[in-house]
């Protein structure tokens, strides 16, 4: 049985309690041994396939004004990953409008993470999602959503401090159900999203409301999109996912319903799979699923009950 939980075990010690100390975030960039990550416009600076952890030597001694400063953590030992034990990570954000990055190796360049997921290890994965999700909650509050006076970055980066009304603001999570639903007769209903390529199904989600518990989230969401009545969820695992702040649920569902009804909005369709029907989709280009990294993939494999092959991949 595949291990429902597409998340990595931890590599990283946040140092949670301790960065918020004062002068924390110095003494860590006084250390030659720390490493920094660059975002710039909701990208990280990546090394070949790898993410690029860059020597503070060779990094430009003054930072364009406006880059936010954050402490990611210290890495942790056992991990297949480039850095040894004990190293601290910094993340830089540059400001949107820095246009002078000619300081940047030659080799590196800067990518998105849905475009390089499926080839980072298990640091790389770590480090990138808690990077964007927080360089995301940077680049959203740099105003005081009170006053709307200007907010100063303090705690290591994790807190936003008013200097009008003294308020403190931090980076918030939103919760969000997926589901992977399945029929009366074991088989699983796939949705294929507007956004999305004709061919590409998987599993249904949205957001949790104010108010609201995340199974009704779960009924709600799945009768709204594709038109089915669940009547049992079990939940299975969790994923964070920073487009732009989400922490998906995810669940399996249960129906008798038979007739899915997409709700022509955010679905164009909904398919029911058996196991073997679906692989054989997979096989021949007429499906193509979520990708290994994702909660969706790991929720379709747990229902699979194994690995899902892609074309050309050897069973």
């Amino acid at each position: 049985m595949i291990i429902p939980n597409p998340s990595p075990e931890t590599a990283l010690d946040r140092q949670c309690e301790q960065r918020s100390e004062a002068g924390y975030l110095a003494a860590v960039l006084g250390k030659a041994s720390h490493r920094v990550v660059i975002f710039h416009r909701g990208k990280a600076l990546m090394d070949g396939a790898a993410l690029a952890y860059l020597d503070p030597a060779i990094l430009p001694e003054t930072l364009p004004a406006g880059t936010n400063l954050v402490y990611l953590g210290r890495v942790l030992a056992g991990q297949d990953h480039q850095l040894v034990e004990g190293t601290d990570i910094v993340l830089q954000v540059l400001p949107y409008d820095a246009e002078d990055l000619t300081w940047v190796p030659q080799e590196a360049a800067f990518a998105g993470y849905r475009d390089v997921a499926q080839g980072l290890n298990a640091l790389d994965v770590e480090v990138f999602v808690e990077a964007q999700a927080v360089a995301n909650w940077h680049g959203t509050h740099t105003h005081c959503p009170r006053c709307g006076c200007p907010t100063e970055s303090m705690w290591s980066g994790w807190m936003r401090r008013c200097g009008q009304d003294g308020s403190e603001h931090f980076p918030r999570t939103d919760p969000a159900v997926i589901v992977a639903i399945v029929g009366g007769d074991d088989r699983i209903l796939l949705a294929n999203n507007f956004q999305w390529e004709g061919n590409r199904y998987s599993t249904v989600a949205g957001f949790v409301e104010a108010g609201e518990s995340a199974e009704r989230a779960a009924v709600r969401e799945i009768a709204e999109e594709v038109g089915v009545q669940l009547h049992a969820l079990s939940y299975v695992s969790s994923q964070a996912w920073p487009f732009p702040r989400s922490l998906m649920l995810g669940f399996m569902g249960y129906t008798n319903d038979t007739v899915p009804t997409p709700d022509n909005v955010e679905v164009r369709a909904a398919r029911w799979f058996s196991r073997d029907e679906l692989q054989a989709a997979v096989f021949s280009g007429e499906a193509v699923v979520s990708h290994r990294l994702s909660i969706a993939r790991s929720l379709i494999e747990h229902w699979y009950g194994g690995r899902i092959l892609e074309p050309g991949e050897e069973s």
